[in-house]
């Protein structure tokens, strides 16, 4: 029991003390009252009341020592709970100094972590994409160099053949003025390439220079043979979806002579024009039957005139030849034409070239995508941990506030309400 319980226990055990005594004593002046003569009564009822007197008197006295002892067990109640504020408030200061270090060394720390973890992962990042760089700037710089070095030697080759082809057409020109002039000693260019044999000879060996000085030596293939036994002059072969394609030469020259010559009649001339034509149609169709094999080659194929002249009187004046061939996908070319086409396969492969390399630099990119999505996973986890530190310190900063704030509502109460104060601190004790 507390003390000021013992004390109120103490003061109603007096007065209950007292009662018991004071109904003794008016019992017993009772029983003498009915025995004894009025006088005698009347003598009893003043001492009666002077024992009444004495008695108030007492409880009085008692009521105020009573009242000292209860301020002065408010006063020592009120000093022990100023010392109990005062211990409980440094502890809590020492806990929250604690707490605060503990969490500064912590978030230090973490600081630290995440800065070696990213400084490690900016290294790692940079270095993979120095590697990167520099395995994507070697292989385009090969590719280059080799593009570079195949188009150098391609254009010295086609160079070389054009000053061969211009100084063999001056000697050309030279041997033709001296035919003219000597046409009984020389014999003419005409009567060269009279022969069959000689006319393909001199268009396969000009298809074969105009390929060599175009093309790479694994994007040509010469008197090849086709699973169906046919042998063509040339094969191109190129990326998908073009395939094979099949070159093959024609020098219909004969025909062609004899419709210029002034010597003829115009109606020997009418005729060879239209054996010219026909021998056009019948190549167009043989090289379409031949060369054009569904699953081997490609659906068109390539009509090799070597003659300039040929390609443009068929091309200026026989239309219906062009629409031929174009209808059974047989491409009329000649020495000029036939280079755009060749510089244009050229272009195809490096294309395909780059391509190829292109997916090399995907499966490249593809490694950097995975090992950055690793950083960013590990970055998340990092950034859970730092906010769950966060969040442990604004709860340990709401507990503290909670607690200043308790102590600051008890000590207005204090000062305000002393009464109101102690009567709920003794309820609290029940």
């Amino acid at each position: 029991m507390r003390p000021v319980e013992i004390a109120l226990f103490i003061g109603l055990a007096v007065l209950i003390l007292l009662a018991v005594l004071l109904l003794l004593r008016v019992h017993a002046l009772r029983r003498e009252q009915t025995g004894l003569p009025a006088l005698l009564i009347q003598d009893m009822e003043g001492r009666h009341r002077a024992v009444l007197t004495d008695l108030h008197t007492g409880l009085a006295q008692q009521s105020d020592r009573m009242q000292g002892q209860l301020a002065a067990l408010q006063i020592a109640q009120t000093e022990r709970l100023a010392e109990t504020r005062a211990t409980v408030t440094g502890q809590l200061g020492q806990f929250q100094g604690a707490m605060l270090e503990k969490l500064i060394e912590q978030g230090r720390a973490e600081q630290s972590m995440l800065q070696d973890t990213l400084k490690g992962m900016t290294a790692q990042f940079s270095e993979r994409v120095q590697q990167l760089s520099q395995t994507v700037d070697g292989r385009l710089n090969e590719i280059s160099g080799k593009v570079a070095e195949r188009l150098d030697e391609g254009f010295k080759k086609t160079n070389e053949t054009f000053t061969s082809v211009m100084s063999r057409l001056a000697v050309i020109d030279e041997a033709q003025k001296k035919i003219e002039d000597l046409a009984s000693n020389v014999v003419s260019l005409q009567e060269i390439l009279g022969d069959k044999r000689s006319r393909g000879a001199f268009g396969e060996v000009q298809l074969e220079a105009l390929v060599r000085n175009s093309l790479p030596p694994d994007a040509y293939s010469f008197q090849h043979t086709l699973k169906s036994g046919a042998r063509v002059d040339c094969v191109l072969i190129l990326p998908e979806p073009t395939g094979t394609v099949c070159v093959d030469s024609k020098f219909p020259l004969e025909n062609y002579s004899r419709m210029f010559d002034d010597s003829l009649p115009t109606a020997e001339r009418d005729a060879a024009k239209r054996q010219f034509k026909t021998d056009v149609k019948k190549h167009v169709d043989d090289i379409a039957a031949k060369y054009i094999v569904a699953g081997e080659t490609s659906d068109g194929a390539v009509m090799f005139l070597p003659a300039e002249a040929v390609f443009a009187e068929i091309h200026a004046y026989h239309p219906d030849l062009v629409e031929h061939a174009q209808k059974k996908r047989v491409w009329l070319t000649s020495p000029t034409t036939l280079m755009a086409v060749l510089n244009t396969a050229r272009a195809v492969i490096r294309d395909s070239e780059t391509r190829r390399m292109a997916h090399v630099i995907k499966d490249e990119l593809s490694k950097l995508a995975k090992d950055f999505a690793r950083f960013d996973e590990r970055m998340k986890k990092l950034a859970s941990h730092i906010e769950q530190a966060n969040k442990d310190v604004s709860e340990v900063r709401i507990s503290s506030d909670k607690i200043s704030r308790r102590f600051q509502q008890i000590e207005r109460v204090e000062l305000d309400h002393p009464d109101a104060t102690a009567a709920r601190l003794l309820d609290a004790d029940e």
